[in-house]
């Protein structure tokens, strides 16, 4: 086989070829823009969820909340994102469109399964045909109530999406999940949880390629009554 067949090259014009090698080049070139991103955690506790991201898209001209990626989707649903922005406000469009949709139907707020399995659809979708490209992105989206306790999901470009207990994305995504190993975090309140988390984005943030960055994080559990709140913490 030539060189050309073996690395895949002239493979990747489309999200709808496939690589001699069985690899779909275009979804990996979306995941690894997903992972230039800065750092994205989310972490369930005791009786809470928090999603963390180390924002590095700031700049002391923009506003205070400029450029941000963790977002409430409906009321007790949050989402963090990594990647394109642009990419981001779409999705977060969509996923917003679909819980609107969905409580003026029912009258009621759509569940956290049922929203995920609707927005990686919609991811999944743009991996089939040759006119679009995938989304150059990845999602967290977290809950909390009294019944179920706290959710945690990721989904990445693919439109696949995997149940946590906690999980991360991002450039320093390795180096985070190695950390959060090192913690119970089923047992941590909601203070104890957003402190590990910021300790953790700190410990990862790499000063040398970026310099500033701005923590952001996302909550909802027992403590803000099952409704998802976003803090900025500092810059």
């Amino acid at each position: 086989m030539s060189d050309k067949y073996s690395t895949g090259a002239g493979f990747d014009l489309c999200a709808s070829q496939y690589a001699p090698n069985g690899r779909l080049l275009q979804l990996e070139y979306a995941a690894r823009a997903a992972d230039n991103s800065g750092t994205v955690i989310g972490v369930c506790g005791k009786d809470s969820v928090l999603l963390a991201v180390e924002n590095l898209n700031i700049n002391k001209l923009f506003e205070k909340e400029a450029n941000q990626r963790i977002f409430n989707i409906d009321g007790s649903i949050g989402l963090a994102v990594g990647g394109l922005l642009g990419d981001c406000n779409i999705l977060v469009d969509r996923a917003r469109l679909e819980a609107a949709s969905y409580r003026q139907k029912y009258e009621r707020g759509i569940t956290l399964e049922l929203l995920c399995e609707r927005v990686d659809s919609f991811l999944h979708a743009y991996t089939l045909y040759s006119a679009v490209r995938p989304f150059a992105l990845s999602i967290m989206m977290a809950s909390w109530d009294n019944k179920n306790g706290p959710r945690l999901y990721k989904i990445e470009p693919s439109g696949t999406t995997t149940g946590h207990f906690c999980c991360s994305f991002g450039k320093g995504s390795e180096q985070a999940l190695n950390e959060m190993e090192k913690f119970e975090f089923k047992d941590f309140p909601t203070d104890q949880l957003v402190k590990a988390a910021a300790e953790i984005i700190h410990g990862v943030h790499d000063e040398r390629k970026d310099k500033n960055f701005r923590l952001d994080v996302g909550i909802v559990g027992s403590q803000t009554k099952g409704k998802f709140e976003y803090r900025l913490k500092q810059q």
